[in-house]
């Protein structure tokens, strides 16, 4: 376990949610980055042993003062912004309080109540960042684009991974429910693939409390006679998912309601054009010269603007091209680490 002194910690990036999800993922991915400049532990139950971090019981026996005075806590959820308050209240403990909000909606009275008690407010997107009353700074997520980008032989990467060697590939990843937009991709799939017979289209995902909604996908598809070429796929593990967007020619964000969505700059690092709804961050990522967007729910918008990028493969291969460089010059994860850790410096009085 890669274990620190929590005497010389000056960041604390709590994680107190076990199971996995886009907030524990990008907590996982910028704090190694962000260890390389300065010094940054996570903190919560089951962290990967990789992970620079201190015990949750060491929070209460850490010395009061950091290496420079204060440390910096940066909590992204209710219960990490309370604990903050409590340590720095309770125990004494001297902290800078950070915060970063992706919601899209008006916040509850009590996340209101918690925000106000900052010292410094993170929002991941323009679109997150109109819900908030209070100063703050739009720090958008970053993609590791060492990670996720284009294969040289991608009909060899199909061929291990057991998708069609031949034709297009579309694909849409993500937990499959209808506020992600499944029902709506498969749709869409429906209504474009008998007049593309060299494309399949593959959906994949986790299924979890939605396993009724995952099977009646799975009947309109076998109603439709296209068992064949538009496949349903079970979650596979986050390790593996680079391999998965390479595979693709084009990828759909069909969401309904996001906070953010990383999977547009996942698939767009692989060198994957996207159509995506007008959602989460999606329009502030998604360009013409790389996708597409349309509204969400419209699945005839969606239709259309899948059939026209297949319509002109030329095209479909230039936006790829622009797709990874329009990530790598905007989009990487160092971007956002970097930024972050500007902000650290700046609430501990450090140059």
């Amino acid at each position: 376990m890669m274990h620190l002194d929590p005497a010389e910690v000056e960041v604390l990036a709590p994680n107190f949610k076990k199971r996995l999800s886009g907030v524990t993922a990008t907590v996982f991915s910028l704090v190694p980055l962000q260890s390389r400049q300065i010094s940054i532990a996570a903190v919560g139950p089951e962290l990967p042993p990789s992970l620079p971090q201190i015990g949750l019981g060491e929070l209460l026996t850490m010395p009061r003062r950091g290496p420079s005075g204060a440390r910096v806590w940066h909590a992204r959820r209710n219960l990490e912004m309370i604990a903050g308050l409590a340590l720095r209240g309770f125990l004494g403990k001297r902290l800078k309080l950070v915060f970063t909000s992706a919601s899209q909606r008006d916040h509850t009275w009590l996340t209101r109540a918690l925000i106000a008690r900052m010292d410094a407010v993170v929002a991941v997107s323009n679109r997150s960042a109109a819900y908030l009353k209070v100063p703050h700074t739009v720090i958008r997520h970053g993609v590791d684009a060492d990670r996720f980008r284009p294969v040289a032989d991608r009909l060899a990467l199909r061929r291990m991974l057991g998708l069609p060697e031949t034709g297009l590939m579309i694909g849409c990843y993500g937990r499959v429910r209808a506020q992600k937009g499944t029902g709506d991709f498969v749709e869409a799939m429906i209504a474009t693939l008998p007049d593309h017979p060299d494309v399949h289209a593959v959906a994949m995902g986790g299924v979890v409390g939605h396993e009724s909604y995952a099977r009646d996908l799975g009947t309109r598809i076998e109603a439709a006679g296209l068992a064949e070429r538009l496949h349903l796929l079970p979650e596979v593990p986050v390790g593996t998912m680079p391999d998965w967007y390479a595979a693709l020619d084009l990828y759909v964000a069909p969401q309904r309601w996001e906070g953010f969505g990383l999977t547009v700059l996942e698939a767009m690092a692989a060198g994957v054009p996207v159509v995506a709804t007008r959602v989460g961050a999606f329009e502030e990522l998604v360009t013409e010269d790389t996708g597409r967007l349309v509204p969400p729910t419209d699945v005839a918008a969606l239709t259309e603007a899948v059939r026209d990028i297949l319509s002109d493969p030329d095209r479909l291969s230039q936006m790829g091209t622009a797709a990874r460089s329009h990530v790598e010059a905007h989009h990487r994860i160092e971007h956002e680490a970097a930024a972050l850790v500007a902000l650290y410096r700046t609430l501990l009085g450090a140059p």
